[in-house]
């Protein structure tokens, strides 16, 4: 049985987020909607051993709060892979917690282990004990038995800190990537960072047991109305859910079993189960991923 359990549903920053006070943040705060942890996921063919997908920052927090993932001997973690989508900081910072000594193998793309590499920080999670793992896009690699993955490019952009002067947010290539999951003859897809639906995504996309997908804003110029940032959606890399162009409608007709939103900013109303965002997500068929839900085929 192949199990997926959203380790956090939130991007970059969390819910609620250190130095924000907008709606949600200040909600979660009351306890009065679920906080949530930054984006990670791990999945499972056996519930035992597990591949974690994208380090987030609060990963030692997440492990924690997921027995699944607890050490079952002295110095025993049922955590075997960890695979990296791109090199953002939300998605790779959590390696430093991971620094213990402790065998596993660390995937990403020849792009990604470069721009790791290259920062000394890292280089605490020691080499000899962690093996870097290349994977070629398009390329179908062995996670675990009986779990495979295939990494392939989507539109995006470079990590915030490599950013020039000039910055393409469409950018396809090694630097994001989306992740084709073959597991007990069923294809799920783990997409938390995407700035367009493409013609090819979607036809790659079609007929999908199951979806996680970006959905870090509910409309691209969210946070400049909220006064939360001079930046859209697109300016970040990011497509949004709702409008003739958001995620919900290029996702609509293709047939995909179950599709659940994940990476989402705190400020989407999405969050609020009472905000009408969430109810027009969840008519369209849409799940709203939460910290500790766990979905299975």
């Amino acid at each position: 049985m192949f199990k997926a359990l959203i380790l956090g549903a939130a991007a970059g920053g969390g819910l609620p987020q250190w130095n924000c006070g907008c709606e949600n943040c200040n909600l979660a705060r009351a306890g009065k909607i679920p906080s949530s942890t930054q984006s990670s996921l791990a999945i499972s063919v056996d519930g035992e051993r597990w591949v974690v997908l994208n380090a987030s920052p609060d990963i030692r927090a997440q492990i924690a709060d997921n027995p699944a993932l607890h050490p079952t001997g002295l110095r025993d973690s049922p955590i075997a892979a960890v695979l990296l989508t791109n090199g953002d900081i939300d998605h790779v910072a959590g390696l430093l917690s991971l620094r213990e000594q402790q065998p596993f193998a660390l995937h990403a793309t020849g792009e990604i282990h470069e721009v790791l590499a290259a920062n000394p920080l890292l280089q605490a999670v020691d080499p000899a004990r962690v093996p870097r793992v290349t994977i070629a896009l398009d390329k179908e690699v062995t996670l675990l038995p009986g779990l495979s993955a295939t990494l392939f490019s989507v539109p995006g952009k470079v990590p915030l800190y490599m950013e020039g002067d000039e910055v393409k947010t469409d950018l396809e290539g090694e630097q994001t990537t989306g992740v084709h999951i073959h597991a007990e003859g069923r294809d799920i897809y783990y997409i938390p960072g995407c700035a367009a639906v493409t013609g090819r995504l979607a036809n790659r996309l079609k007929g999908a047991d199951m979806v996680f997908f970006d959905g870090t804003l509910w409309r691209d110029d969210e946070m400049l109305e909220m006064g939360l940032s001079q930046k859209t959606g697109k300016r970040m890399g990011h497509i949004s859910m709702s409008g003739p162009e958001g995620s919900i409608a290029a996702l609509r007709d293709l047939g995909i079993g179950r599709k659940v939103f994940v990476h989402m900013n705190n400020s989407n109303p999405v969050f609020r189960p009472d905000a009408a965002e969430r109810a027009e997500a969840e008519a369209a068929g849409w799940i709203i991923g939460q910290d500790g839900m766990e979905l299975t085929l």
